[in-house]
């Protein structure tokens, strides 16, 4: 009865070795994503998600490996039409525009526009309205040829990605849908079989340090060989009528198509563009571009009585009316832009092109899109694996 109960008892050995393989990739895959802020004391005792931890280095890594490289901002610029995007924000502006007159007139020469009639008034409105087309063009072709000092990719998907840690582990987490929860099953069966060999060499040689030794193979073996499998090998390879391939890169063509949806939904997108162009390192070159041109077009307004206004305002109010219309507008870029969003994306492409760009790459470089999330801090995940795994086999060796 005893002979039956311990090789019931021996049984323990692969069956928790497979559980643990299980809870250790589980564990190790939720590490990586969770938890998005640090919870704990800093800085040793406590834990904060690997991904969200080091998101400004891996949207860095982003950008050099992927989108750096296939998306031109010089080629997405120029596929924005002057007149498609005047069409698109026209109502608005002429809005915006007769509130900044009144504010900039009533602020710089509140006597003159004080002075002038209903009538005047509407015809200033109107002449600035019918030159928006004029001016709106000039801006953008400006805008295409100082896009790289304005503009920078990188700016955008670094701060967007920092400032929003969940959406990097979205991407992550979509791309590798079907990666991540086969790296938590794969424990569950490697973990078993290596079970069975610890089983056989503890039937053999009993010795209190196989057990031990044992789980510290598991949890390490499991980790390592579940990515193995996702990335290798990167070239596929037919062998008895079968193509084999690292998961992950067998799915070129579907992760490419989710990704890029995602990159153009949440990141690169007109509203991102905007914000990042306002706000980010290029907005000063672009306030000197909206001044040129709207200093030329208040030139232009009042080339025929120039001198009469000036007189009437005092060249250092014309000068300062002419900075203030240039900064208000600039200002109120948002409250006027948001309504080209829609042609803007769609004249933009992002998602399409990328996506195409993405399928045409070769292995070793399609493997950057995902690959950064494990290379990172891999060794932490592997070594908790396995002093997890070894913990198991105390706990095996008190039992058997």
């Amino acid at each position: 009865m005893d002979w039956i109960f311990q090789n019931y008892l021996l049984l323990v050995i692969p069956i928790t070795s497979g559980i643990v393989g299980w809870a250790t990739n589980f564990l190790a895959v939720k590490m990586m994503f969770y938890p998005i802020e640090f919870v704990g004391i800093r800085p040793i005792f406590g834990w904060q998600g690997l991904i969200p931890m080091k998101r400004r280095e891996m949207a860095e890594i982003e950008v050099e490996l992927v989108l750096g490289k296939l998306l031109s901002v010089q080629e997405l610029a120029d596929r924005l039409d002057p007149e498609l995007l005047t069409a698109s924000i026209d109502r608005r502006l002429k809005q915006v525009l007769r509130r900044i007159v009144n504010q900039v007139m009533e602020e710089s020469a509140p006597n003159v526009w004080a002075s002038l009639p209903v009538q005047g008034k509407n015809l200033v409105y109107k002449r600035i309205e019918a030159d928006i087309p004029n001016v709106v063009k000039k801006m953008v072709d400006d805008f295409k040829h100082n896009i790289d000092e304005i503009l920078d990719i990188k700016e955008l998907v670094v701060k967007m990605l920092v400032d929003n840690p969940e959406l990097i582990n979205e991407i992550f987490l979509t791309a590798g849908e079907k990666e991540f929860p086969f790296i938590e099953k794969s424990g569950l069966y490697f973990g078993f079989l290596f079970g069975l060999a610890t089983l056989a060499i503890w039937t053999f040689h009993p010795v209190w340090y196989v057990l031990p030794a044992g789980g510290l193979l598991v949890g390490w073996l499991t980790n390592w060989i579940a990515i193995k499998i996702i990335f290798e090998p990167k070239r596929p390879i037919h062998f008895l009528g079968l193509k084999i391939q690292g998961m992950f890169l067998k799915r070129q063509k579907e992760v490419s198509r989710v990704y890029s949806d995602i990159v153009e939904a949440k990141l690169i997108n007109a509203e991102n563009i905007t914000q990042i162009v306002l706000n980010g390192s290029g907005s000063a070159q672009l306030l000197e571009l909206i001044e040129l041109h709207v200093n030329d077009a208040i030139e232009r307004y009042v080339a025929v009585a120039q001198p009469y206004f000036a007189l009437g305002v005092g060249s250092e109010q014309y000068y300062k009316m002419k900075k203030l219309a240039a900064q208000q507008i600039f200002d109120s870029t948002s409250k006027y832009m948001h309504y080209a969003n829609e042609y803007a994306d769609s004249a933009l492409r992002v998602g399409d092109d990328l996506c195409e760009r993405m399928q045409q790459l070769t292995p070793e470089e399609f493997e950057g899109v995902l690959r950064p999330a494990y290379q990172a801090d891999e060794w932490k995940l592997i070594l908790t694996g396995a002093i997890l795994g070894m913990i198991a086999g105390f706990m095996q060796l008190y039992l058997v």
